[in-house]
């Protein structure tokens, strides 16, 4: 699932707080039950237009990642958690919303594997079929 936040209203200290943010995208994937694969990599940025400027942060697990982009001359975050494994977005939602001190935000939750069913049976069922189709096209490919 991919997990999209919008913030408003967020505490511009934190926003700029490096470390901070270091700290929670270290601390956050087990919090949900994901693998951590690398550490974080935060940096500073800032664009053409230097009111734009803020965080950049990323961790990547196992899963898939998450990121965080923050905008502190906005009192705004960006926040992105893909993941192929289920997670709480509601728990994540109010984490965050806690965490940046947000007064506001808009969420956005997409399914991932949207061509694969989400419950058991009928994913075995796709699975035996696709096994089929291999085991067919491979042996009318040695003929």
């Amino acid at each position: 699932m991919h997990l999209i936040v919008d913030g408003f209203g967020a505490d511009p200290e934190k926003l700029q707080d490096l470390e901070f943010l270091f700290g929670l995208l270290d601390q956050y994937p087990s919090r949900i039950g994901m693998t951590k694969i690398m550490p974080p990599y935060v940096f500073r940025y800032v664009g053409s237009k230097p009111e734009d400027w803020g965080l950049s942060g990323v961790v990547l697990i196992a899963e898939s990642h998450i990121s965080i982009h923050t905008f502190p001359d906005h009192a705004y975050i960006n926040i992105d958690i893909f993941s192929c494994k289920a997670f709480d977005a509601d728990a994540a939602i109010a984490f965050m919303q806690q965490q940046f001190g947000l007064s506001r935000v808009e969420t956005k939750v997409l399914e991932r594997g949207l061509e694969y069913p989400h419950q058991m049976e009928p994913a075995v069922e796709l699975v035996r079929t696709e096994r089929l189709e291999v085991a067919a096209a491979q042996a009318s490919a040695s003929v």
